[in-house]
């Protein structure tokens, strides 16, 4: 299996009261069980990304955290059909350090499920040169598929987050491997 590869769960939600903790901390525990992985959490709700995309000392500490990883998870809401403004300036405070590298979702949200901000990000991260892998983990009325503890029974969202990261897993080797042996044009 080698070196594990790092994986960067991002949180994308900042409201205040918000339930991103509990689907995040029931993701990075199935995450971390994955020998495939070194697992970090960017939580954008503690990272300071300015909205006007300035350079900052912070930015660029976010940029090189970004280049770091192999590969990324987004734990995302779904607000007004769409997904957070704070991921959208995640995304673009940063440009070649995506490049080439895969990212799942992990949505939660209403009768969707976080599901429309979803396909609104597969748009994005293909035009910041991003893999998008197939998988995606959803919970559909979310707070009450979560116990007191932050554990749950949905046996779909289990499933779905085993073959996500069987999916990350593959795509970030491969695209690592193909990084490293022909740098990715653009």
């Amino acid at each position: 299996m080698g070196e594990p590869l790092r994986l960067e769960v991002i949180v994308a939600s900042t409201r205040p009261g918000r339930f991103a903790p509990v689907v995040a901390d029931w993701f990075l525990r199935e995450a971390r069980e994955d020998p495939h992985f070194e697992v970090g959490v960017i939580d954008l709700a503690e990272t300071p990304l300015p909205a006007d995309l300035s350079e900052t000392p912070e930015v660029t500490a976010y940029r090189e955290r970004i280049a770091a990883a192999d590969a990324f998870v987004a734990v995302t809401s779904e607000y007004n059909h769409g997904y957070p403004a704070p991921l959208k300036t995640a995304l673009d405070s940063a440009k070649r350090e995506w490049r080439a590298k895969p990212i799942g979702f992990v949505s939660y949200g209403g009768l969707s499920g976080g599901l429309r901000a979803v396909e609104q990000l597969r748009q994005v991260v293909a035009e910041i040169h991003m893999v998008s892998v197939r998988e995606t983990v959803s919970f559909h009325e979310a707070k009450r598929k979560f116990d007191r503890a932050g554990q749950t029974q949905d046996g779909a969202a289990i499933d779905a987050a085993a073959r996500l990261l069987h999916q990350l897993a593959w795509w970030a080797r491969t695209l690592k491997a193909a990084r490293l042996s022909d740098p990715y044009p653009g």
